[in-house]
């Protein structure tokens, strides 16, 4: 079961390498609900992340998911302790904070600029997330970190990038004239630009010899082949009839032995 959630997780990472451009180390924002989890199933983060992500990973949470902390602090004190050793990125609600699910889905904004990979046990914070592609997002089930597969948001707009269906008209018709500006595009059947000359190449050596003469003289007199086209005879014997066989042996002679 272990290799193959490994086997899974390596094909959506890189589902989100090649398509969604994100390169190591990965960035990882981390709520209190997602410490809570491992610390009730005994999950070490800091160890068993990098070896499941198969890579180098920064653990980072904002501090709106500290501040959310600080008003439970009895009942997720465990969690807090955890989450303030990880680097704290800045959000926008320093002064006001927020709830960290409104907090994170705010650090990613339309398209996860950063390529924030996600870790969170909140309904509510997934749901949000799934519509945002390019969201890897983690969660815990049992005692174990499971790496969800894309969204389907995110495989839509993969789609939509290899049909050519994020472009509008007016952005594919400006794409056009940059290229016929730089003289790689054609614009009126005709290539702008200079023309490539060819390369003058030396003649073929085998052309620039000498053509032989042909030898003047009584040409060689030709095969008889009259006997391969000579027709074969083919010999029939008549069948002698009864008459004709006792008349030949009665007029046949004996030789007599008396000397003469």
């Amino acid at each position: 079961m272990k290799i193959k959630r490994q086997k899974q997780a390596k094909k959506t990472l890189s589902f989100y390498k090649y398509n969604f451009n994100f390169r190591e180390p990965h960035q990882i924002l981390i709520d209190g609900t997602f410490c809570q989890a491992a610390l009730k199933n005994k999950i070490q983060i800091k160890e068993q992340m990098p070896k499941y992500l198969m890579g180098e990973v920064q653990l980072c949470t904002t501090n709106c998911a500290l501040k959310e902390l600080d008003t439970l602090e009895k009942e997720l004190y465990g969690a807090k302790l955890i989450l303030q050793r990880y680097q704290v990125r800045k959000c926008q609600h320093f002064k006001n904070p927020v709830p960290a699910s409104q907090c994170l889905l705010s650090m990613l904004e339309d398209t996860n600029p950063h390529h924030y990979f996600v870790a969170t046990q909140d309904f509510k914070l997934t749901t949000g997330l799934k519509k945002i592609p390019g969201v890897p997002l983690l969660y815990i089930i049992l005692n174990t970190m499971v790496l969800e597969k894309p969204s389907q948001s995110s495989l839509d707009q993969v789609q939509a990038a290899q049909l050519g269906g994020l472009m509008s008209p007016a952005q594919q018709q400006r794409l056009c004239s940059m290229k016929e500006d730089q003289g790689i595009a054609q614009k009126g059947g005709e290539r702008r630009g200079k023309k490539r000359k060819r390369k003058q190449h030396n003649p073929n050596p085998l052309s620039c010899l000498k053509k032989k003469k042909k030898k003047s003289g009584p040409t060689p007199p030709l095969k008889k082949t009259e006997q391969a086209h000579k027709r074969t005879r083919s010999r029939h014997k008549k069948r002698a009839t009864p008459g004709e066989d006792h008349v030949s042996t009665s007029s046949v002679q004996k030789p007599s032995n008396r000397l003469e």
